[in-house]
């Protein structure tokens, strides 16, 4: 395209002429919609969008695939056999001993066979049945708050990724744009109508424009690695906003209290089940004994069945470091409670807060974007005839594309604080 001082056309009268010199000078606020912006460097995390997953899916794909998944697990096992244990008729591992004795004539000889069972204390089998039931709902409990806790990371991760595309979009954008007008600033440089110091000041605007735009695409590529890095794909949903479910206050269903307040009751009930163990476990004793294998004429030559019961007492002192070690545990527990619902409480009212702002942002966002894009049009009508320079425009270009990356960044912000809230207050898609 041509360049003319546009005094020309007014000292000519020609006003068909003016009137198409000043589309053509406004043609570079036009901005390609589908422009192609090769990537500065070669590194790359593909994402692909897949129409048939949601939120829900992603968690309990990442959720199997989970560094906890082996310690959930391991959970299961133990409270299936702590109630394999509370269903023996035993309370241990039963003894059997065989006993030999000879005289040293040979002519002499004893034997001696006994089992040896432990029994259950008064009490103590009902206390291990209920320790065998709080650990198994311990672990339910663990599994659910570990959800919620990928929920989180995955939720963080996807919204980290928007607001990365918008700016590295927003960026592709502005480069596009100051390509045209440093195209266009140059050909008017070479028609006499600018001077060579625009051009290079147009230059170096654009310069950091690609500059930006290599910044934006590698947070874009490291808010992928850092999604699939949690997820272990490289695939997104379609769509993950989320409908906001208000709360007034933290509920006491909340997965991660629900979970600690179960670790306490499993410790009270393994305190109690260690309570009733007292000393040690009764044991009975059953056993035959016999002389009839021998030639001694003082043996009778008979066999004999006794039986016997084993009580231990005395034993508080070494019972007593195995209570306190546990009591130092459960109440540890009661101290993370605590603070848990502290931390909840303020996550909830930081949720709350930053959602009430974020709506009122985007409100006076969008009033800016459009106040500074009918700026940006008056002002590249006016350096058009002349009427202000390149500076000028630069500084009202890069202000309306902040506004417009400032109302884009505050609306996903809005959906994404969303997700926040019901993340503190324990929403699991």
């Amino acid at each position: 395209m041509i360049y003319l001082n546009p005094r020309l056309y007014l000292q000519r009268g020609n006003k068909y002429l003016l009137l198409f010199w000043l589309a053509s000078s406004l043609g570079f606020a036009v901005i390609p919609c589908e422009a192609e912006i090769k990537k500065t460097v070669q590194h790359e995390d593909p994402m692909e969008t897949d129409t048939t997953l949601n939120l829900a899916k992603v968690i309990e794909l990442t959720l199997e695939k989970y560094p906890d998944a082996a310690w959930l697990n391991a959970l299961e096992e133990e409270a299936a056999a702590i109630a394999q244990r509370s269903k023996s008729w035993t309370a241990g591992a039963s003894q059997a001993g065989l006993r030999y004795q000879e005289a040293t004539s040979g002519t002499l000889h004893y034997i001696d066979a006994t089992v040896q069972v432990p029994l259950w204390n008064i009490g103590q089998r009902d206390a291990e049945k209920n320790l065998a039931e709080q650990a198994e709902m311990s672990g339910r409990s663990q599994a659910e708050a570990t959800k919620l806790r990928v929920a989180g990371l995955v939720r963080a991760a996807l919204w980290d990724m928007e607001l990365q595309k918008i700016r590295y979009e927003q960026a592709q954008s502005e480069v596009v744009i100051f390509e045209q007008l440093y195209a266009k600033v140059g050909r008017r440089v070479e028609l006499g109508d600018l001077p060579r110091a625009d051009l290079l000041l147009a230059q170096t605007e654009l310069l950091q424009k690609r500059s930006v735009l290599t910044l934006a695409e590698a947070e874009l590529m490291h808010s992928r690695k850092r999604y699939s890095s949690i997820t272990q794909m490289a695939k997104i949903p379609a769509s993950y906003q989320e409908t906001l479910v208000p709360l007034k206050e933290i509920q006491q269903n909340h997965p991660a209290l629900v979970a600690v307040n179960k670790q306490i009751e499993r410790k009270q009930a393994e305190l109690e089940a260690l309570k009733l163990t007292g000393s040690g476990q009764t044991n009975l004793t059953v056993g035959v004994n016999s002389d009839q294998f021998t030639n001694d004429v003082r043996s009778n030559r008979t066999a004999s069945f006794n039986i016997g019961v084993t009580v231990p007492f005395g034993g508080s002192d070494h019972i007593n470091p195995h209570i306190a070690a546990i009591n130092v545990e459960l109440n540890r527990l009661i101290a993370q409670r605590l603070q848990l619902h502290r931390d909840l409480e303020q996550m909830h009212h930081e949720a709350e807060h930053n959602m009430e702002v974020n709506e009122v942002e985007l409100g006076i966002a969008d009033e800016l974007k459009q106040v500074a894009e009918e700026h940006l049009k008056m002002t590249q009508l006016s350096f058009s005839v002349g009427e202000i320079n390149l500076m000028d425009l630069l500084r009202i270009q890069s202000r309306t594309q902040q506004a417009i990356l400032n109302a884009k960044e505050r609306s996903v912000m809005l959906q994404r604080d969303k997700a926040f809230y019901n993340q503190a207050v324990g929403v699991t898609p």
